[in-house]
């Protein structure tokens, strides 16, 4: 109760509070958007903007006190950098303030402490109002005021401030002192790095029926938590890691909510920037605070897909022992697809491939998800979309020997196995099996020939037939 009838009558009080400092009044030359003519935010993979802000600014000759209003919250002020586009000769920084302790009811109480304040009461009956002089002692758990008989705790009324401290401001801002070689209005280039600005893709593609085709839509997610707006802005994104240096102990970052909105579809063009991929929007747009949008990335339609059905082994059963590996195994279900082709084959950013397919009934459902890694154009995209329901396999070790060995380096083991894969589709499926294999192996003995994939891994291809089953057996000899 007490901190509810605290907040109300300070953010009463505020509405008596002059817009003078109790300090002497700064001979500030204000800049804010209203002189704005341009603005560019690039935005990286990890929570990292550039931002470039254009203004024109009415500048004294010699010393200037520039309080540049609305820069982002999270501004990492050892970046900044201001420049004259107009009169660049001449012109030099002195110093420069980042004032980022806001204007807020609390802030202003807490900034009053040691100072005289105005208490005002209002009289039940009469209305009357009558003013009373009290020093702040404290805030914090409270209020304590001291009067010149008494000293009390809460507020006894609604307190009333002669000013705003210097250091209190509405809006972030950037405080610089600057020597400018001419007088008039200048065309003056804000540029800082700044975290609360990021974006990922997101991607949704739509398998059709026979699953060998695919529709895929790319999109752009931004998010803006910088505590400033980016309005008409040019906006590029640079896709790729970069190394980047971090701090021993970050500063802590508010977590603000965000308002969805989608925006108009609009592809990027993409161009190749030193070892990363930079995407272009070929349209100027507005970045409200605690605001995520999209726009298009890309639009590529009936896709060639290859879905794969794959049982994927390990390696630490072919040195032991081990009997049964296990029964109703999942078989993995992943598609992929090539990047090239009308609406790909350019470098897709890491992101997010959510993928949906239609039911009898036409409805588009989802039918898994998988994250790519930024991906070049004419590579492939592979997605594990989740396991297959109607396939299961049983896996055991059916021998195993130890043929050779008395030291850990000279081992030689001879194992087989039985695989049984099962397929309650009323359609025969193709089943990848995939073992990787320790050491220096030979396979000895198999129902059906293999693949060597690679140096360390064996693959077969087995046919399930509908509503049936294949048994796989095969005999491995590994030296350690």
């Amino acid at each position: 109760m007490l901190k509810k009838k605290l907040l109300i009558t300070m953010i009463v009080g505020l509405g008596t509070v002059s817009t003078a400092s109790w300090a002497a009044p700064r001979d500030e030359v204000v800049s804010t958007v209203s002189g704005q003519h341009g603005m560019a935010v690039t935005i990286y993979n990890d929570n990292l903007a550039l931002v470039k802000d254009a203004r024109r600014v009415a500048l004294a000759r010699d010393l200037n006190q520039l309080a540049w209003r609305g820069v982002s919250a999270q501004m990492r002020p050892e970046t900044a950098q201001l420049r004259n586009m107009s009169n660049p000769g001449g012109f030099r920084l002195q110093e420069q303030n980042f004032d980022f302790d806001l204007l807020t009811p609390q802030k202003l109480l807490e900034k009053t402490i040691g100072r005289e304040v105005s208490v005002i009461r209002t009289h039940p009956t009469t209305g009357a109002e009558t003013r009373e002089t009290a020093t702040v002692l404290a805030t914090s758990g409270g209020v304590v005021l001291q009067f010149a008989d008494r000293i009390e705790t809460g507020v006894p009324g609604r307190l009333a401030f002669p000013g705003v401290p210097e250091t209190l401001r509405d809006k972030p801002t950037l405080v610089i002192s600057l020597l400018n070689p001419v007088a008039g209005p200048q065309n003056l280039e804000l540029s800082y790095l700044t975290g609360g600005l990021s974006w990922r893709a997101d991607y949704v593609a739509e398998l059709n029926a026979g699953d060998d085709r695919l529709d895929l839509n790319g999109w752009v997610t931004l998010t803006n938590q910088s505590g400033a707006a980016y309005p008409n802005a040019k906006l590029q994104l640079v896709a790729g890691d970069l190394n980047r240096v971090r701090e021993d102990q970050p500063l802590p970052r508010t977590t603000m909510a965000m308002a969805a909105k989608v925006a108009d579809a609009a592809e990027m063009q993409q161009e190749s920037l030193f070892e990363y991929h930079l995407y272009t929007l070929q349209r100027p747009t507005t970045l409200a605070e605690n605001q995520t949008k999209q726009v298009a990335l890309m639009s590529a339609t009936r896709v060639p897909v290859k879905k794969e059905f794959l049982l994927e082994g390990a390696n630490f059963y072919y040195s032991g022992q081990h009997g049964e590996l296990g029964q109703k195994i999942k078989v993995g279900v992943f598609v992929e697809f090539d990047n090239t082709g009308e609406g790909l084959g350019v470098p897709l950013p890491k992101g997010v491939v959510r993928v949906y397919k239609k039911d009898g009934q036409g409805n588009a459902q989802f039918v898994g998800e998988d994250r790519i890694d930024h991906t070049p154009k004419n590579e492939t995209v592979r997605l594990k979309l989740g396991d297959a329901f109607d396939l299961t396999a049983d896996k055991k070790q059916t021998a195993f020997q130890k043929l050779a060995g008395t030291s850990r380096y000279n081992y030689v083991f001879e194992s087989a196995y039985e695989i049984v894969l099962k397929n309650a589709k009323p359609e025969a499926v193709t089943v990848t099996v995939r073992e990787p294999m320790p050491g220096d192996w030979t396979m000895v003995a198999e129902s059906q020939p293999h693949t060597r994939a690679s140096s360390g891994t064996a693959e077969w291809q087995v046919k399930v037939p509908a509503e049936g089953k294949t048994t796989l057996t095969y005999r491995v000899r590994v030296r350690y």
